[in-house]
């Protein structure tokens, strides 16, 4: 050979090559894979893939058709597709479905925002279509951006006319099971809705409210007197209630007072004051009033005793007077120890009143639906009751009736979506019942209570995290009775037909039940709203009123298990007579949402949960923990995060953090998100490179072939692997990719990849010391990207073809790396093995910091051992310099580890880098060692370890 012109070993090496970028320059990539995913028809592939393999449903919580979306869907949304992906890859039939909420107030409310409030009904319904329509396509959009995979051309939609129809139905099976009754009784009611609302529609804020002291007159005064035992009263008496909510007086129809307690009659200069006997002291402060207690009697001695109301001698309008009724909820905790009762806004007044044989119609009401009362009502007709507050409080101050006041701030309801206060208001309304009581057409009455079969259900059903279980169970076992009419336009019909004289339904109801669904599922909920009644009901149509209250949204949403997944979805559901979804998934609020309308239709419709799972998580937050608002300047916009660092970044946040709190977002964290996801890339990049030539079907090593810490590194990610699977299998993330961190940077980076560079690099390109490594490289990569496809799904699908090329258009279509069990002995000697070489690369950093050699290969070891580990590195044999990364290292016994470093004094190999004395052997390779010149010219060198 001629040595004319030098050899460039360099171009000897075998050098890692991969037309996988170390960039990942995802914004502008990521759109291609999603146009890529949608003209492929992906997601059909893949459920082409699984044809006849176990179904994994979760179904999907449909977001409202309202507006741009935030962190916060994305967020849920990127979860539910990871939980998806995870359980594909595990061999799963694993449907998703999109869903959206279409129906409802905040709908009709951008309708009036837009076009005013003057439309017809009509209008209101077609408008709204078209709205929720729009909006459906942008956020569809979003979500697909996302990398999201789903029957995106089939999604599911409540204003579907078949979701429409199948809601009906939902409702007539509800109401044949015995759970739908009639009444009137207060509920929440909204005056920004105009419409009542659901327990779950309300959240508690601070609020700040007027309280009063006021002073009811006696009417029977002698029968007061008895009731004390004193022969007569020297001056007027009076019956002192304390309120926070004096909007109410002009509706007082009673006083309730708790027959167990004690109560007293005071002498005062204001007269002779009827108080609890517990509260007298400080009711007597908070009046200013010095007193002697002149009797005390329990409160039975004055059931039925009557009392003026405080403006009777004001104005003849409330010439009326109020009986004293015995209930429980009049305690001695605060106030007066006696209630005042406005039955029609309050539930306890409402229920005590009705107990004690007052009627429906003797319920006086002057509220309306928007907050005004009626203009007939005498002094304050015409007035908006929280700006009537003070009016009234200055009325009773002016008629003598007025006690004290003062400024209370206390947790009270508030409207979900307006964040407004609410009152409880009686109106007649549908209800679902949740205990025992009488239905309407009920035709196979159910064995148990809604509460009883709901709470059953909740013990039947898996929670992540477990503390979602008392949260639900608390909700369900207080709940009161479910309100699901509204009095709105955009909805679902209640599709019924009311006798204008008795109020009654019309006999037929549940065959027009029937045809209503049939109308609806051809013509929309429009359709009803079109309907003659007279086209159904003939002559009898001008006794009846056709009903134009909706259902509630929840029902719409809650009853999709009921027409979505068994009816325009079928094939989505299940048929081994379980519960349709193995999985819910939303954020915690819906304890009182979604997961809570579910749970008691299904269990009304079939009596049980229509959900295996709940799994919960938080909401997006600040980087300090704070609620999202544009106020603060602190939100972040999904849209905007993919468009400067790709929505894989986004997903990895999603991932990377534990659901279960709340989960902070900021640029900070963003970017370290960023650089957790470069390691993760760059450690892929370097297998995808080193597996680059390697074939498994004709280049794979049989098992018993592989160099030992090869068996090593695949008993490591088997041991892994079963760890990842374990978390995915109760929907774990954050510890997956912590675990994925740490498993790339030290057992690939900080370990096997280090030791494994100069065998891959310097050995023949098909011997057996490579290609033992490639099968190793080859096994891990294809675990790896299974691994981390659930939520680097862009990552995963780009590297999946450069590293299986041919094989599946797309890497969900697999399953995860089968694996052998790992050998416990062997990954034992092995962590022991790392233990050691730390020690060593402790000692050769210090060598180095201190300026006697450079890199480690420049060093040589010797290493002092116990028998043990003497026996451990024996066993490495000439390998043990390869795992140390040094060109000479021996091992010899001592009764404590001990670790010698020198620099080597043999020249340096210009090919491997190792310092060898057989450097320049060859006289035809002078600068080469003779370790290379095997591996280039010769059999190859023997490697049966490392």
């Amino acid at each position: 050979m001629s040595t004319d012109q030098p050899t460039d070993y360099r171009a000897t090496l075998n050098l890692p090559d991969t037309p996988f970028p170390m960039r990942g320059d995802l914004p502008k990539r990521e759109p291609g894979w999603v146009k890529q995913w949608e003209q492929q028809g992906t997601y059909q592939r893949l459920r082409d893939a699984r044809v006849g393999r176990p179904r994994f449903v979760l179904h999907d919580g449909p977001p409202y058709a309202n507006g741009q979306l935030h962190i916060g869907h994305a967020l849920n949304k990127v979860l539910k597709d990871m939980i998806v992906k995870a359980r594909q890859l595990a061999g799963y039939d694993a449907l998703y479905v999109p869903g959206w909420d279409c129906h409802g107030l905040p709908i009709e409310n951008q309708i009036e925002k837009l076009h005013g409030r003057g439309l017809g009904r009509d209008e209101v319904q077609a408008k709204s279509r078209a709205y929720a329509t729009e909006q459906i396509e942008q956020q569809r959009a979003d979500f697909k951006r996302l990398g999201v995979l789903g029957a995106w051309d089939q999604p599911y939609r409540t204003m579907d006319f078949g979701n429409e129809a199948g809601e009906i139905r939902a409702l007539k099976r509800v109401m044949e099971r015995g759970f739908v009754y009639r009444g009137l009784k207060p509920v929440y009611w909204c005056f920004d809705c105009g419409s009542s609302l659901a327990e779950f529609e309300i959240e508690y804020e601070n609020k700040s409210s007027p309280t009063v002291d006021v002073a009811f007159l006696a009417a029977e005064p002698q029968k007061l007197a008895a009731a004390f035992g004193l022969p007569a009263l020297a001056k007027d008496a009076f019956a002192v209630i304390w309120t926070t909510t004096p909007w109410t007086l002009p509706a007082n129809q009673a006083l309730n007072l708790n027959p167990e307690l004690e109560y007293a009659l005071v002498d005062t200069e204001r007269g002779l004051l009827l108080l609890a006997n517990a509260l007298v002291e400080k009711c007597l402060a908070r009046y200013g009033l010095a007193g002697t207690v002149l009797a005390t009697t329990a409160g039975q001695a004055l059931e039925g005793l009557e009392f003026h109301h405080p403006l009777a001698h004001v104005h003849p309008g409330y010439a009326r007077r109020s009986p004293v009724y015995l209930a429980d909820y009049a305690t001695a905790e605060d106030g007066t120890g006696i209630v005042h009762s406005a039955p029609a806004y309050g539930v306890e007044d409402f229920n005590s009143c009705i107990a004690h044989g007052m009627k429906h119609d003797e319920i006086l009401n002057p509220v309306q639906g928007n907050g005004v009362y009626a203009a007939e009502l005498p002094l304050f007709g015409g007035q908006f009751i929280w700006k009537a507050n003070p009016l009234i409080v200055q009325a009773l101050q002016d008629a003598g009736r007025l006690m004290a006041t003062a400024k209370l701030e206390h947790s009270y309801p508030h409207c979900w979506r307006h964040k407004t206060p609410v009152i409880y208001r009686a109106a007649a309304q549908w209800f679902v019942r949740m205990d025992e009581g009488e239905g309407v057409f009920t035709v196979d009455k159910a064995p148990k209570t809604l509460r009883q079969t709901a709470l059953a259900a909740i013990d039947a059903t898996a929670f992540y995290p477990e503390n979602g279980r008392a949260r639900l169970r608390d909700m369900i076992a207080n709940r009161p009775d479910w309100c699901i009419s509204r009095q709105r336009n955009w909805g679902v019909p209640l599709p019924f037909f009311l006798h204008k004289v008795s109020g009654e339904l019309h006999p037929d109801t549940l065959a027009l039940m029937d045809r209503a669904a049939a109308l609806v599922a051809q013509g929309g909920v429009e359709a009803w709203s079109r309907l003659d009644p007279r086209e159904w009901l003939g002559e009898a149509a001008g006794d009846y009123a056709k009903s134009t209250d909706i259902l509630d949204v929840w029902f719409d949403s809650g009853s999709t298990f009921f027409h979505v997944l068994r009816g325009s979805h079928a094939g989505a559901g299940r048929d081994d007579g379980g519960p349709e979804a193995d999985l819910y998934l939303e954020g915690h609020d819906q304890h009182r949402g979604w997961f809570h309308s579910s749970l008691l239709i299904a269990c009304a419709i079939e009596g049980r949960a229509p959900y295996r799972g709940l799994l919960t998580h938080g909401f997006a937050t600040d980087g300090q923990g704070r609620k999202m608002s544009k106020s603060l300047g602190n939100t972040v916009v999904p849209q905007s995060v993919s468009e400067k660092l790709g929505a894989e970044i986004i997903r990895l946040w999603v991932a990377s953090t534990d659901y279960s709190g709340d989960l902070n977002i900021d640029d900070k964290i963003l970017a370290r998100v960023v650089d957790a996801y470069r390691r993760i890339r760059n450690t892929l990049r370097f297998l995808l490179a080193n597996t680059s030539d390697f074939d498994p079907a004709t280049d794979a090593v049989p098992d018993e072939q592989l160099l030992e810490i090869d068996r090593y590194a695949i008993d490591r990610a088997a041991q892994l692997q079963a760890e990842i699977l374990a978390h995915y299998e109760v929907y774990e993330f954050h510890p997956v990719v912590a675990k994925l961190q740490v498993y790339c940077s030290e057992d690939l980076g900080a370990f096997y990849l280090d030791v494994l560079k100069d065998r891959l690099y310097t050995t023949a390109p098909k011997s057996l010391a490579r290609r033992s490594a490639q099968t190793a490289l080859h096994r891990i990569t294809g675990a790896m990207l299974r691994w981390m496809a659930p939520f680097l799904s862009f990552t995963a699908e780009e590297a999946w073809p450069i590293f299986a090329p041919g094989v599946s258009p797309s890497i969900f279509t697999q399953t995860y790396t089968p694996f052998a069990p790992p050998d416990a002995a062997r990954l034992d000697k092995w962590a022991r093995v790392r233990e050691i070489r730390d020690a060593v690369n402790k000692e050769i950093e210090a060598v180095r910091t201190a300026g006697a050699v450079g890199a480690s290969l420049q060093a040589t070891v010797a290493v002092g051992a116990p028998a043990d580990d003497l026996a451990l590195l024996q066993s490495l044999g000439e390998d043990l310099k390869f795992v140390f990364i040094t060109s000479a290292a021996t091992a010899a016994a001592a009764d404590a580890l001990t670790v010698a470093v020198t620099p080597s004094s043999a020249a340096k190999c210009e090919r491997c880098w190792h310092y060898r004395d057989d450097v320049g052997a060859d006289p035809a390779h002078p600068t080469i060692c003779g370790r290379c010149t095997n591996n280039l010219y010769g059999a190859g060198e023997s490697r049966t370890v490392a």
